[in-house]
């Protein structure tokens, strides 16, 4: 469900939306497609502004549509492409993916599609009927209904039927209608009240026709016939299915959420699915010759039910669900960060894989009394717990016993969760002097988990805090001679080494107490109240929340606050600290989600949302950020830029006013033109050329690898190791050689040459002593004083041919006395510069050794050499001072007792 969260002026630079997660149906039926290639059936559900394509064999998410400029309200397939109504429009969807067709011509809102062979019929709010050619997208015929006779509520075409179509209205009766003649042939005059859902029978010219008084008519419309009528009590029928795999079984929902099972042959009820959903079932398809039943409904969820047992009703095969209701709380869960927790109000935990789909688990309701609430059932259940307002969660023994403690909004208890075995755990914590006398408006208000998985410390809005066994759910301590705070606890935090314990108290102190001894070692009193409270374990930073929208950081090894920042014009809702503790992440009512950046104390990054995020985790991975919005089902994942590409974190001013970003997977599809637009931009933000040297006082090395210059002074014994043992032996059939001049450029001798006289052994120096590029520029910068130029090429050489072109330049070399004061010069401009320093101090060791006889001896060359001398001790001498004072600090930090 990939997004183009923006990256323009205003919006989020280091976010970039990902995906939705826990998001599978909504109030709108759902549509079974069956793949002629691939001889498998898909699923089609509406969620939100865009569709999921599932296959039914495995429910695994096969596609997910573009997303259109509103929410989806009607959704309708045929053989090749999936019709969806937005509005007034209706688009048409290739691939499951992009629209490739837009029909335009209704004025309100569409909730009713067809598809009609080569044609598509539409029913808007105003009781237009609409034809349209699907390929010309042009108005086939347009056919208006008056509403208060024939209100139009459900549409279908009757199997064989050429041409025509049967509609249902709110007054209760039918019409049957040829499209191509567009002639009314029959009205039905109906059962007395409205039709909600008409759907073929197997068998040729029977239709269901399901009403709003639960009634369910079998009726032959070639005869005019009613077959057989059943009623179910739970309220108007919303969908209706036949079996086709040879049992003649009908199956109708209901808007609370129960399945009726009737047996055509027997006339009568076979068998009921009681809270097959937990809220009104939106749609219901028997597989076609398979005993398996697809339902969705508006609690989030998608069920398979197989009917292989032998009292017909069906069991649970397969299922997608998320929350039915917002979620409250969301963490990420153990350390590869794959699994998110959520906490929901609909009372429920949940762990959502930011994976695969396979992997998410539902760890099932809360409740006071397990065996009872399985009896009584979803609906009726008096012993659910409410909602969990807060949770901790701790990986370290969660193979051993339970690993995850939540509060209950209102409620004293406190109970833990079991990971691996997806369910409530076996303890329910609370103090014993509430066990008996239980006063009202006492409630955990705070949790939190020791590293270790073997403690947990609970705080309640008495005051009181209080430490548990998780294993055997013993009380263990209390923090306090009677209280920990005059006020409710708002928050508490065990550190990683079980040394500390850090509660905040509404009266505004924020308190440190021995975790073992619970005796108390500080307090701090903040200007104002706590409302929430966050530790990053491996940093040792707090950050806490105050109710004048502020954040104060503090260091609890030195228990100061260290950093406070300010700038949400709304209640904080949450926070989050990066994995490496360098960034804060808040959410706020304010619709924004700000990013400060704790060692520099900047803002560092802000954007705006459409709903206020209640909650927000990041990754310890450090990969993606996880927020919940308000009257939200789902869970958003943003992507942390800085992990995949160079971002530049500026600070934002005061006056920054950020610009609305779009939640991941509901924004217009425009892939290529955005990510074209955020890659300008993106350079833009960080285009940075470095110069070569930072400061004209800083002492600046070359970035030429070490073999460059490391060996130069050792070459000579590099070159006798590397001598060959050897010499090359002659083959016995040489081949002809072409004869040479000697010199260091070959050069061809000419047929006179070869001829001419003897030739002479002796080697001729003029013809040896050529003037090479490097020489050249050394003369030249005698005259201009460049001496940029030979430094270049002198880089670009290898170290034999550096120790070849500095071995020439002595007069035996066939090089000058003034070519060797050139090359002094060009070291003392060099060292003046400070610029590639350990390059020039081989390159004048190496000068030093190959000529030093020349240099001892010669007046001109001994002047240079006392010139470049005390530069080149003052450098040192300022390096040395440097390296020394390092070396003190670090002898120190190793040896001194801390």
């Amino acid at each position: 469900m990939s997004s183009e969260g923006s990256s323009r002026e205003g919006g989020s630079a280091l976010f970039a939306g990902f995906r939705a997660l826990g998001l599978y149906s909504n109030h709108l039926a759902h549509v079974v497609r069956f793949h002629r290639r691939h001889r498998e059936f898909y699923l089609v559900t509406a969620v939100g502004k865009s569709f999921h394509t599932y296959n039914v064999k495995r429910l695994g998410l096969v596609a997910v549509s573009n997303a259109l400029p509103q929410d989806i309200t009607c959704l309708a397939a045929d053989r090749m492409l999936v019709f969806a109504s937005c509005g007034s429009l209706l688009h048409a969807f290739a691939r499951n993916k992009e629209v490739v067709h837009t029909y335009k011509g209704h004025r309100a809102d569409v909730h009713l599609i067809l598809p009609f062979g080569d044609h598509l019929i539409s029913v808007d709010r105003d009781n237009v009927l609409i034809i349209w050619d699907v390929q010309s997208e042009e108005e086939y015929l347009q056919m208006n209904f008056d509403k208060t006779v024939f209100a139009v509520s459900a549409i279908m075409h009757p199997s064989t039927y050429l041409n025509k179509i049967l509609l249902g209205s709110e007054q209760g009766n039918l019409q049957l209608w040829n499209v191509k003649s567009n002639k009314l042939l029959y009205t039905f005059p109906g059962w007395g009240a409205g039709v909600t859902v008409l759907q073929q029978a197997p068998a040729v010219d029977v239709i269901a026709v399901g009403l709003v008084s639960g009634y369910i008519i079998v009726h032959n419309i070639k005869f005019d016939e009613t077959l057989m009528k059943f009623q179910q009590d739970w309220g108007p029928i919303t969908a209706i299915s036949f079996r086709t795999d040879g049992h003649p079984v009908m199956a109708a929902g209901s808007p609370v959420g129960h399945i009726g099972l009737w047996d055509l042959e027997e006339k009568k009820l076979q068998g009921q699915m009681r809270g097959a959903h937990s809220t009104a079932i939106s749609g219901m398809t028997f597989v076609q010759g398979e005993p398996l039943l697809i339902t969705n409904g508006s609690d989030n969820a998608i069920r398979v039910w197989i009917f292989d047992g032998p009292g017909g009703s069906g069991r649970l095969l397969r299922f997608r669900m998320g929350h039915s209701a917002p979620p409250t709380k969301i963490r990420y869960h153990g350390q590869n960060g794959q699994q998110i927790l959520s906490a929901g109000q609909d009372s429920t935990l949940q762990s959502f894989s930011t994976v695969h789909e396979r992997f998410n688990k539902s760890l099932g309701r809360g409740s006071i009394n397990k065996k009872k609430s399985k009896r009584k059932g979803l609906r009726y259940d008096t012993m659910a717990l409410p909602p969990i307002t807060t949770f901790a969660t701790e990986v370290a023994r969660q193979s051993d016993w339970d690993g995850i403690i939540a509060c209950h909004q209102g409620f004293l208890s406190c109970t833990t969760w079991n990971y691996q075995k997806g369910s409530m755990g076996i303890h329910k914590l609370m103090p014993q002097d509430f066990s008996k006398n239980r006063p009202l408006g006492v409630y955990a208000t705070a949790v939190d988990i020791s590293s270790c998985g073997n403690f947990a410390v609970i705080g309640l809005s008495t005051g009181h805090v209080d430490v548990y066994n998780m294993q055997s759910g013993i009380h263990r301590g209390r923090y306090g001679k009677e209280k920990a705070h005059e006020g409710s606890i708002r928050g508490v935090a065990v550190d990683g080494l079980n040394q500390l314990t850090t509660t905040a108290g509404s009266e505004g102190l924020i308190k440190f107490w021995n975790f073992k001894s619970t005796k108390l070692v500080h307090s701090i009193n903040l200007p104002s109240s706590p409302s929430k409270m966050l530790l990053h374990r491996d940093s040792c930073i707090l950050g806490i929340v105050t109710d004048d929208f502020t954040i104060s950081v503090l260091d609890i090894e030195t228990r100061k606050i260290v950093r406070k920042f300010s700038g949400h014009q709304g209640q904080i809702n949450d926070l989050a600290f990066s994995s490496d503790g360098r960034w804060l992440i808040t959410a706020a009512m304010d619709c924004t989600i700000r990013t400060w950046d704790l060692p520099s104390g900047c803002l560092v990054d802000c954007f705006l949302l459409d709903s206020a995020a209640v909650s927000i985790t990041m990754s310890p991975t450090g990969d993606f950020l996880a927020s919940s919005h308000v009257d939200d089902l789902g869970i958003y994942l943003w992507s942390n830029r800085s992990l995949y590409s160079l971002v530049s974190l500026r600070p934002l001013p005061l006056d920054y006013e950020p610009s609305v970003v779009t939640l991941p997977g509901t924004c217009p599809a425009q892939d290529v033109d955005v990510t074209e637009e955020e890659e300008e931009i993106s350079d833009e933000m960080i285009e940075y050329d470095s110069p070569e040297q930072l400061g004209k006082a800083l002492v600046t090395l070359s970035m030429l690898p070490k073999s460059r210059w490391k060996n130069l002074l050792n070459l000579d014994i590099i070159k006798q190791k590397n001598k060959p043992k050897e010499p090359p032996k002659v083959p016995k059939s040489a081949p002809f050689f072409i004869p040479t001049i000697p010199g260091l450029i070959p050069q061809y001798a000419s047929i006179e040459h070869e001829n001419g006289g003897q030739q002479s052994k002796v080697v001729n120096l003029g013809v040896l002593a050529q003037k090479s590029e490097f020489y050249l520029k050394l003369e030249e910068a005698l005259i201009n004083s460049d001496y940029k130029s030979p430094l270049r090429i002198l880089k670009d050489m290898g170290p034999s041919n550096t120790e070849a072109e500095l071995r020439g330049l002595s007069p035996d070399g066939g090089g000058s006395v003034r070519a060797m004061q050139s090359f002094l010069r060009m070291i003392e401009a060099t060292l003046t510069t400070k610029c590639d320093f350990e390059l020039t101090q081989a390159y004048l060791a190496l000068f030093l050794k190959l000529h030093l006889k020349i240099l001892s001896s010669d007046p001109d060359l001994l002047a240079e050499l006392s010139r470049l001398s005390p530069q080149l001790e003052e450098i040192w001498v300022h390096l040395q001072t440097l390296f020394n004072q390092s070396l003190c600090i670090l002898n120190y930090m190793k040896t001194a007792l801390l």
